[in-house]
């Protein structure tokens, strides 16, 4: 399937890493670069919603920011990931139609117009849209999602993709910052098994196992000692059509722990991308 013959924008859960993968682009980056390409050269997305961890609020929030920054939320990094920019026009216009849809699907809704890009959004992005040529905003994930209420948020997402806006929920396959911190570069066989799992699940629509992960996947409460690095993919999953076939992008165990693993819907045949290494640097 070729994206220009999409009548619908795509659909993508991308584990966002540590903020180091702003200019270590490892496995991931490359195949992101390439997804990117298709888009820019097909033209058919006219924005990116972003649905983001690092963004949570009492209620869902749509960010309507015309020109969004880029935020520096994390600490003890290298200086030079402080100077990057992400310099990329938001879209008031599709966000006040995001707001609208939720309203409608019966989530309490707020606006923000001064929010900017946290760094689950515009790391990835940075791969992704190296360019920064599609306006970006983000929404918010309540403080009390769950795998159920994510999956319904996504549900309420949905309708968004046929106005043109592709859904990037940024996440994480796994996250364990204490082991991220602690365990060294060596990668840990749970993080393999638990990532294993969870494509078994996405790749046969099995969301009743996904929705109950926690009890049934390996190592679910040592891959997320929190959630909410992984509801993310549920929201991803709930914004899908019947029949909308994950590509999978491997690529690798980064750290140690961090599972990179990530999907796409809605972009080329279904088949897995074995993510190749690179030795540049994110422009």
């Amino acid at each position: 399937m070729n994206v220009t013959t999409l009548s619908k924008a795509p659909a993508l859960f991308i584990s966002h890493g540590a903020p180091t993968f702003a200019i270590e682009p490892g496995l991931l980056g490359p195949a992101l670069n390439t997804l990117g390409q298709q888009l820019s050269d097909a033209k058919t997305v006219k924005a990116v919603l972003v649905v983001s961890p690092h963004w949570q609020t009492r209620d869902v929030t749509v960010m309507t920011t015309p020109a969004p920054e880029t935020v520096h939320d994390f600490g003890g990094f290298p200086a030079v990931l402080y100077d990057l920019q992400y310099p990329v026009a938001g879209h008031p216009q599709l966000a006040a139609e995001v707001s609208r849809l939720l309203t409608q699907a019966g989530w309490k809704v707020g606006v923000d117009a001064r929010r900017g890009l946290d760094h689950g959004a515009w790391v990835p992005l940075r791969h992704l849209l190296p360019q920064a040529d599609i306006p970006v905003f983000q929404v918010s994930m309540p403080m009390d999602l769950d795998t159920v209420s994510a999956y319904n948020l996504g549900k309420a997402l949905a309708p968004i993709r046929d106005s043109g806006v592709m859904i990037a929920a940024s996440g994480s396959m796994t996250h364990n910052l204490y082991e991220f911190r602690h365990s060294g570069a060596a990668e840990q066989d749970y993080a393999i098994e638990f990532t294993h799992w969870v494509r078994q699940a996405v790749t046969t629509d099995d969301i009743e196992g996904l929705l109950d992960y926690r009890q049934r996947a390996p190592h679910a409460q040592r891959a997320h000692p929190t959630e909410e690095h992984f509801l993310p993919l549920l929201v991803a999953l709930g914004a899908l059509s019947d029949g909308e076939a994950a590509q999978v992008i491997d690529a690798g165990i980064a750290n140690g722990v961090l599972s990179m693993e990530s999907y796409a819907w809605g972009m080329t045949d279904a088949h897995t991308i074995e993510a190749k290494n690179t030795e540049g640097v994110a422009a």
